[in-house]
């Protein structure tokens, strides 16, 4: 079951917990990817607090985010780059994708199998994606007080095994949300402190699991999906040509939400 996508949006900026989280999770993805300059961005499931680092040096940004949850405009009050869409259908057209980030997503997909072939089908040659999942091991997955506790969480092995199924190779493994899950302002103090600690001690649980994945060329998975041409929505058009024709306008870039 999807969450929605307003309430993803006020524990990502509007409460104390959710900033702490978003910028857990931003440091890790810097250290990942520290520029896209010139690479198409894409991001699906609720992405939008990690693409906008990439919009100012970034060929293309795109989020996409499923019916079930929602949309929001995105980033406010630039022109929109924020797509609804069939989680198992994609408008975007095949391998033209550099960078794919996939954020509360697959943990409350209807149909993993089908998400997961439609992150292969976008990706190109020498792409990477990035895959963050509720770690099961951890406790943020067991607290109800965040999108984290909601849907199904993954051990690494779980995550990697659905990635190899899915013609992708898992490259790189990070973890994220050492801090205490609580709303208790007096336990929220130590966030920064138990973040830095969770990156030294082998021990400590990280409650969101981030791995790396490369696309496998030529892997044949027999899935009608693959094989279905998609109706391209215009949002990366131009690419193939060399002349980028953006659809969505991201060229305003003023930092707000």
């Amino acid at each position: 079951m999807h969450l929605d996508v307003k309430e993803i949006r006020d524990f990502y900026y509007r409460s104390t917990l959710g900033r702490a989280a978003r910028a857990s999770i931003n440091k890790n993805l810097s250290s990942i990817w520290p520029e896209t300059n010139g690479l198409n961005v894409l991001g699906f499931g609720f992405s939008i607090p990690f693409l906008r680092k990439y919009l100012d040096t970034s060929r293309r940004v795109v989020a996409l985010m499923p019916a079930q949850m929602g949309v929001l405009a995105w980033p406010s009050p630039e022109a929109n780059v924020s797509v609804l869409v069939d989680e198992k259908r994609w408008p975007i057209d095949t391998g033209h994708v550099d960078r794919l980030i996939m954020s509360h997503s697959l943990e409350h997909a209807s149909d993993i199998s089908a998400l997961l072939t439609e992150a292969y089908r976008v990706l190109g040659p020498g792409g990477r994606a990035l895959f963050m999942v509720p770690n099961r091991a951890g406790l943020w997955s067991r607290s109800d007080d965040t999108p984290f506790g909601q849907g199904k969480p993954f051990s690494s092995g779980q995550l990697e095994t659905q990635l190899r199924l899915h013609g992708f190779l898992p490259e790189k493994h990070f973890s994220a949300l050492y801090m205490l899950p609580s709303k208790k302002r007096n336990l929220q103090r130590f966030s920064t402190f138990l973040e830095k600690m969770g990156q030294k001690l082998p021990f400590l649980v990280g409650g969101l699991i981030m791995l790396e994945a490369s696309k496998i060329p030529d892997v044949t998975k027999g899935s009608p999906i693959l094989d279905n041409k998609r109706t391209s929505s215009g949002v990366l058009e131009g690419l193939a040509k060399g002349k980028p024709q953006p659809v969505l306008n991201i060229n305003n870039k003023k930092k707000n939400f």
